[in-house]
């Protein structure tokens, strides 16, 4: 009974190993299935190197180069104004712009005349009597008293003729200052004056600015003054500064003109702490300006033209990483780290130099997490170009 005992679990035992072993022997295998690798969709834009200039933006108020208050140098009635003399009238320089009445200065100028004539003759009639009396003297028939008493009359008649030559230049310089002349080409900003009115000498007459430049201050922040080849301080014009282009909308339109920096101001300003860049326009009237005149007062955008760089990447601003990388589809669509030297950044784009390899693609997607030559679908967009400053206003 005992030995059963031991024997039957044993052959328990043996008949589960049997059965398992048989059911092993008998399963169908199992099918292995490679998962695909799903590639990521990332965005890509296609780059080139350039050779560009460093641009400088900033803004300012055309402004005259010279702007005076027009005032009589005589008194008198206003007898004849020019059809320029309006607000807004443009002139040359030296032309009529005002006539005073002439009557005055010409009757001075006659009483100049003849008061010049009297004085000649007692500055001849007192010469003649010196050199009588100097001539007695010789002889030793004229007292000293009688000729000093002649010295003393030649001496005083060349005084009053000295002095009546002195009234009538004068005369003659009042009779022409009657009619006043343009000091420069330029425009009328404000005239304050009618015919018929009596003017005193210093009233002023109107406000006038010459047109033959105008110059607009830039402000520039002084991380901006790196990418400009700018003598700070220099004092003297620039005689072949940076290039400007100014932009604005005019009459409903957009517009630009060309013009160059021509010094810096001699200060930093002490509320913004920029420098200010002065900027000139010629002829901003003329025709060779383009369809509309730089006018006074237009308030521009500029961009000023820096040193010339070469090799220079234009791409996106979020595709930098850190600032120091970048990453690029090569052309396995396989995802790489390169490295940048970053020049500076435009609004949002970024000037880089880096060696991109071939078939190179910057990619502009956020990726988390980076892994050398993981693979993607790279998904092309338009690459970053300079945007012109009313196109960025838009």
């Amino acid at each position: 009974m005992n030995r059963w005992k031991l024997i039957l679990p044993a052959l328990v035992i043996g008949a589960a190993i049997l059965g398992g072993a048989g059911l092993l022997a008998t399963a169908p295998e199992v099918e292995k299935i490679d998962r695909p690798v799903v590639a990521r969709a990332v965005r890509v834009v296609e780059v080139a190197a350039e050779t560009l200039p460093l641009i400088v933006r900033s803004q300012g108020t055309v402004a005259p180069r010279t702007e005076s208050e027009l005032v009589p140098e005589v008194s008198g009635r206003i007898v004849w104004n020019s059809p320029a003399l309006v607000s807004g009238g443009f002139f040359r320089e030296g032309e009529p712009l005002l006539r005073l009445d002439r009557a005055d200065y010409e009757t001075a100028l006659a009483r100049a005349n003849a008061s010049l004539e009297r004085a000649k003759g007692e500055w001849e009639h007192a010469k003649a009597n010196l050199d009588r009396r100097e001539e007695l003297a010789r002889q030793g028939v004229a007292s000293s008293s009688q000729l000093d008493d002649a010295r003393r009359q030649a001496r005083v008649s060349a005084a009053v003729l000295d002095e009546a030559e002195l009234v009538l230049r004068q005369a003659r310089r009042d009779l022409d200052r009657t009619e006043i002349h343009a000091p420069f080409d330029g425009r009328v900003r404000a005239e304050h004056v009618d015919v018929g009115q009596f003017l005193s000498r210093g009233q002023p007459i109107a406000t006038l600015y010459a047109t033959d430049y105008v110059e607009i201050r830039l402000p520039i922040p002084d991380a901006e003054l790196a990418y400009l080849d700018l003598p700070l301080f220099a004092g003297a014009a620039l005689a072949e500064g940076p290039r400007v282009t100014l932009r604005a909308r005019f009459a409903g339109a957009p517009h630009s003109w060309h013009g160059r920096i021509v010094r810096t101001e001699g200060e930093i300003d002490p509320k913004s702490r920029m420098v200010h860049a002065v900027a000139r326009v010629e002829d901003p009237y003329g025709e060779a300006v383009g369809t509309a005149p730089l006018a006074v007062g237009l308030f521009v955008e500029a961009e000023i033209e820096g040193p010339v760089v070469e090799n220079v990447l234009r791409v996106p601003r979020g595709a930098l990483r850190d600032r120091d990388h970048m990453l690029v589809v090569d052309a396995n669509d396989q995802l790489q780290r390169v490295e940048i030297e970053l020049l500076r950044l435009e609004r949002d784009d970024a000037l880089v130099r880096a060696s991109l390899p071939a078939g190179g693609r910057v990619c502009v997607s956020q990726i988390t997490t980076f892994v050398p030559g993981m693979k993607v679908k790279p998904q092309p967009i338009a690459p970053p170009r300079a945007k012109p400053i009313e196109d960025a206003r838009r």
